[in-house]
């Protein structure tokens, strides 16, 4: 599904105030004097194009004062129309010779942070001073971030899993990624990243980026994708259930559920049970449950 904002990238009143970005020159220079060059480890693509990183900006509906959290700001280009929205930027960026840089673009704004760090701690948290820094309490946050692909499908889902996660997020991935968030149950692109995400997000597909917009030029094309919090959010320890479960399941997704489940549980016959109580289909295949199935067996005993 499109998302209706999905159109071509347009100057606003906004960014007829923003003081002009200084030339990509100035840039290349700062990055030489660092001895920087792209790492394809960490993901490193910039998005060059102005109109639309003032576009990605302005489709994530953001109001003064709200709390954004940016992933890899590289230099600063995305951050900088975030910033200019008055919002709390926390913009994170692992690379010591780019944080510099990026921080002093967003010296103007107050209200922006630069913080050198890695988002992640592993593959499977993310990092403590990372979550230190989000707002606490009843206080939301945002994530709105042109994606480092190295890390986009862990941050995204480490995201989703939070006990209180992003009540919106505004992303930009490679195009695999994007299928894959937004996929449906039954299609190839549905998996456990599809089901970890959407039991938290509602989750629609934005505008396509070309590999033109970047540099270096990817080489796979790419994808602004949105999600906002679902209404009928669980509690984390539900869906964390629910996910670890489609974990399971989904890494045989050609199988049939009774037989991939009684293996899981030892017993076919337990796991014939089970189904039947959570009014499931043995010969249904792990890829085909949906959320509602997934969640039904979840919370069955068996």
């Amino acid at each position: 599904m499109t998302s209706p904002s999905d159109s071509e990238p347009r100057e606003d009143a906004a960014a007829v105030s923003r003081p002009p970005r200084p030339p990509w020159s100035a840039f290349q220079a700062a990055l030489r004097g660092a001895g920087f060059h792209p790492s394809r480890r960490l993901g490193q693509n910039f998005l060059l194009d102005e109109n639309l990183a003032r576009a990605i900006a302005r489709d994530a509906h953001l109001e003064a004062q709200e709390h954004v959290v940016e992933v890899g700001p590289g230099c600063g280009f995305l951050s900088v129309h975030l910033a200019h929205e008055d919002v709390e930027l926390l913009a994170i960026e692992i690379d010591p010779r780019l944080a510099p840089i990026a921080a002093k673009f967003l010296e103007p704004y107050e209200r922006a942070r630069v913080v050198e760090c890695d988002v992640l701690d592993g593959k499977h948290a993310l990092n403590p001073e990372v979550l230190a820094l989000l707002p606490q309490g009843d206080t939301p946050w945002h994530l709105v971030s042109n994606l480092p692909y190295a890390v986009s499908a862990p941050v995204l889902a480490l995201v989703a899993e939070q006990p209180k996660p992003a009540r919106t997020f505004t992303v930009l991935v490679q195009q695999e990624v994007a299928d894959r968030l937004a996929a449906s149950p039954a299609t190839s692109d549905w998996g456990p990243l599809s089901a970890s995400i959407q039991l938290t997000y509602d989750v629609t597909l934005g505008r396509p980026v070309p590999r033109g917009a970047f540099w270096p030029r990817p080489r796979v094309e790419s994808r602004i994708v949105h999600g906002s919090v679902r209404q009928d959010l669980e509690p984390v320890e539900d869906r964390r259930v629910v996910r670890d479960l489609a974990r399971a399941l989904m890494g045989r997704r050609r199988q049939m559920v009774r037989r991939v489940l009684g293996d899981l549980m030892g017993d076919k016959d337990a796991a014939a049970a089970r189904l039947a109580a959570a009014g499931i289909d043995g010969d249904v295949r792990t890829g085909a449950l949906d959320l509602d199935q997934l969640s039904r067996l979840a919370k069955t005993p068996g």
